[in-house]
């Protein structure tokens, strides 16, 4: 019998597998339910806070010295929003696709849409490259980044390995790789021949390691990229081929090629969260292996068709690590065309029933595809379903309680942070409590995640005795990756230029039991 697991450390599996570096490949992953699953820890936390029990112990007085509301306004922040595609598997807008409009217009139509918070490309390897040794980005790139830049907005993207569209004539593969490595026919989809790469040939995995170094060392570090989907076996990336065979010659060869592709994008994006598909393992490449794989390196779920999703898809998403984020898309009615949506007997259209399924699967993320004229008038016509987004989808936090405590002589914070928001914090978030002169700052983090969705997390923070009577600003920020990103609060209140909440503390002698301010 095959030792699955020292299987790749033998000279013939280094060989097939191109030089990438042997590892721990998570073979054989049982089917399990999630609820419950022991995925680990979660992402480190540095200088973690006091999260309580908050006794009465060496405590003289206190007093509630602030209290603030949920806001109803759309919040941007790094892991949550709506997302406009200017670019998918069959190109751009439909209207830039028949020369109508040019590629230009439709990307700042998309990027000025007010409730638009990232934009997103989901392009063929051969649209990053056509060359050995460099990059060669399709003017779409350029052109979403800037628009990024211009509006505010962040960047997403999937290089699909794979792509049904233009087949047979066309494949995502670039030209100059095709004489180096096989493309299998794998059967017909809707009559059309469909061509699969060779994913274990060697120059494949040649070729898709320096695919990644070469995306990483342009894209990892830039402040403007907010997720990367993790380039996975099959049609668009997602995992499968329809239900079409594989071009392995055995599962076993499936499962170690996919699982050493993916450790090999785990290993080469450093900041950039990478966002792995949770479709069933239909086709057999490994999918459960590829899954465990990146959740427990901290990444995140995504899945492509909301409606139709299998009961395993959803019982996954649902019940993920609370510190992951979800990505949702639904790619039925795509183009938001009201005259062609069905609409049931309640008044409830077919495009909002599935966008607010997001909130049941506790996501953070909702696709929007191409068409910004049709959004546009989708919003004004029937907006109940984005509005409900803006103010519900992902995490929504803020510090919804202040006390003010006299501990041993000293002030000390407690800090009830509410989220108002489906989802827990995606990775951990780091509170700074500062004096307003700058004088004096202190922070940590909460543990993982935290607070969850609709829940309550509280924190201590202890301050010096000259600091009674002072105005402080309490900051946070969100840790992924081991990169900080700013946080905006989700409070009604009004917050300060740098995105904290300021608060006046109480002289010495001033706080009353139990009062309120």
């Amino acid at each position: 019998m095959i030792d699955r697991r020292n299987f790749i450390k033998s000279g013939a599996a280094a060989a097939a597998l191109g030089g990438l570096a042997a590892g721990p490949s998570g073979a054989d992953v049982p089917v399990h339910l999630w609820q419950g699953y022991d995925f680990g820890p979660g992402p480190p936390v540095p200088d973690r806070l006091n999260q309580g029990p908050f006794g009465d112990q060496g405590v003289e007085n206190w007093a509630t010295i602030c209290s603030t509301s949920p806001s109803r306004e759309q919040v941007r922040n790094f892991g949550t929003g709506l997302v406009g595609y200017t670019w998918e598997e069959a190109g751009p807008s439909l209207a830039a696709r028949r020369g109508e409009e040019t590629l230009e217009r439709h990307v700042e139509k998309l990027a000025a849409l007010p409730f638009v918070d990232v934009l997103y490309i989901r392009c063929d390897w051969r649209d990053v490259q056509n060359r050995p040794g460099r990059l060669d980005l399709h003017p779409i790139w350029k052109l979403t980044f800037d628009a990024a830049r211009t509006y505010g907005l962040r960047v997403g993207f999937r290089v699909q390995l794979s792509n049904t569209v233009y087949q047979p004539e066309r494949v995502a593969l670039p030209d100059f790789l095709q004489p180096k490595i096989p493309l299998v026919e794998i059967g017909s989809r809707g009559g059309t021949r469909m061509r699969e790469p060779m994913y274990h040939h060697p120059e494949f995995l040649k070729a898709f390691r320096e695919l990644n170094e070469l995306l990483a060392a342009e894209l990892d570090d830039s402040p403007l990229v907010e997720y990367m989907d993790l380039m996975m076996y099959g049609f668009w990336g997602e995992g499968h081929t329809g239900g079409l065979p594989s071009p392995f010659p055995d599962y076993l060869t499936a499962e170690k090629t996919m699982t050493e592709i993916t450790r090999l994008q785990l290993d080469t994006w450093k900041r950039v969260p990478l966002a792995v598909n949770t479709q069933p393992d239909s086709s057999h490449a490994g999918n459960r292996e590829v899954l465990d794989m990146t959740v427990r390196s901290g990444g995140w779920l995504r899945s492509d068709s909301i409606i139709h999703d299998e009961p395993i898809q959803v019982e996954r998403l649902a019940n993920r690590p609370p510190w992951l984020a979800v990505i949702m898309e639904q790619g039925w009615r795509r183009d938001y065309d009201l005259a062609k949506i069905p609409v049931d007997e309640f008044g409830v259209n077919a495009k909002e029933k599935s966008m607010l399924k997001v909130l049941e699967l506790r996501g953070n993320y909702w696709s929007l595809w191409t068409e910004a004229d049709n959004l546009a008038d989708y919003y004004r016509r029937c907006s109940g379903g984005i509005d409900t987004l803006r103010q519900r989808m992902g995490y929504r936090v803020r510090p919804s309680w202040v006390w003010q405590r006299e501990r041993e002589g000293s002030p000390e914070l407690i800090v009830g942070f509410a989220n108002d928001g489906v989802a827990g914090v995606p990775g951990v978030l780091r509170v700074t409590v500062a004096s307003s002169d700058g004088s004096f700052e202190t922070g940590g983090c909460l543990d993982a995640g935290r607070p969850y969705g609709g829940e309550v997390r509280q924190a201590g923070f202890l301050l010096p005795v000259d600091m009674y009577g002072k105005k402080v600003r309490i900051r946070g920020e969100i840790i992924t990756n081991g990169v900080k990103r700013p946080l905006q609060w989700a409070c009604a209140e009004r917050t300060e230029e740098d995105k904290s909440l300021a608060v006046q503390l109480r002289d010495k002698g001033k706080l009353v039991w139990g009062e309120a301010f």
